[in-house]
């Protein structure tokens, strides 16, 4: 049991540094790049480097007929309304503030399967649903109390974590039937798709002015591999092996991993107010999956971490 349970807790919080690093490199190419032109490169970086993979193992498998509407609703969520909340909330607000929010994605997925699928809603979830709120605002608050964050970062990355519920219940059907890699290289060629018109109208000419450097290359490439493909196959091992609630524990770590290297490689101030705020979103995310029932089909992370 020692010699499987050890990778198995390397492959789970390899996947939670990855993830928490991705607003960390998403914020160094937005010093440079518009959120559309980083999105989209980094699908196509990471939709090939998947594809190569299936191809490569022979494990690649074809989209069923009738599976076609779910994934073109699952990919129209996510990657493509996600990664626009994510990345323009990021590009009005701070890392760690951006990682916390995101990190209420599992804490909000009760109150999708009560309304969509009528499971029970406990109370032990309505109080980490309330103290999480309360973190969010204390992490909001400035010195004097008063409001310090952007409204504008502030409401696009919660309309990233709706995008995000909103894919959960489109993905339920497709996870029974087709493998995370699969799923991950399908619904990002989509959002390729989505997203190069989009590019073509408003950030072409921005983009050919930019002249990348060896930080730019080496975060897109970061982005595409590291946080877009190697994360979800780490965090399948470890569901595998962990179960689902065990390993989304781990989750957890994502905010407390972006402040660290936010603080290291950005120099991102933090107040007293900012960290307890931070540890009060935990505390409050934790407390809601920690008596949550096993349930697969909201249980996996939102590929735009």
């Amino acid at each position: 049991m020692t010699r499987i349970r050890i990778p198995v807790y390397f492959y789970a919080l390899a996947a939670m540094v990855f993830w928490g690093m991705s607003f960390i490199w998403t914020t160094i190419l937005l010093q440079s790049y518009r959120p559309v032109t980083i999105i989209l490169i980094r699908l196509i970086l990471s939709a090939s480097f998947l594809f190569s993979l299936l191809l490569a193992s022979g494990k690649l498998e074809r989209i069923q007929r009738k599976d076609l509407p779910a994934l073109l609703l699952s990919a129209l969520f996510n990657p493509f309304l996600y990664f626009l909340g994510e990345n323009y909330g990021l590009k009005f607000s701070t890392p760690t503030l951006a990682a916390v929010i995101i990190a209420t994605i599992p804490l909000f997925s009760p109150i999708v399967a009560w309304l969509t699928f009528r499971e029970r809603l406990g109370w032990v979830n309505i109080a980490g649903i309330l103290l999480a709120f309360g973190g969010i605002l204390v992490m909001l608050l400035g010195r004097h109390f008063t409001f310090a964050a952007d409204p504008k970062g502030v409401l696009f990355l919660f309309g990233a974590v709706v995008s995000a519920l909103f894919y959960t219940v489109f993905l339920k059907r497709l996870t029974f039937r087709y493998s995370p890699m699969n799923l991950i290289a399908w619904q990002n060629l989509i959002g390729i798709i989505l997203f190069l018109p989009v590019f073509l109208a408003v950030d072409l000419r921005h983009f050919l002015a930019v002249a990348p450097d060896l930080k730019i290359i080496s975060s897109f490439l970061f982005l595409a591999i590291l946080c877009s493909s190697l994360s979800f196959v780490f965090f399948a091992k470890s569901v595998k092996e962990l179960g689902i609630s065990k390993a989304n524990i781990f989750s957890n770590l994502i905010p407390v991993f972006t402040a660290i290297f936010s603080f290291f490689m950005l120099s991102e101030s933090f107040t007293l107010l900012k960290i307890a705020g931070m540890l009060i979103v935990i505390a409050g995310v934790f407390l809601s999956e920690w008596n949550r029932r096993r349930s697969r089909y909201l249980s996996t992370p939102a590929s735009g971490s």
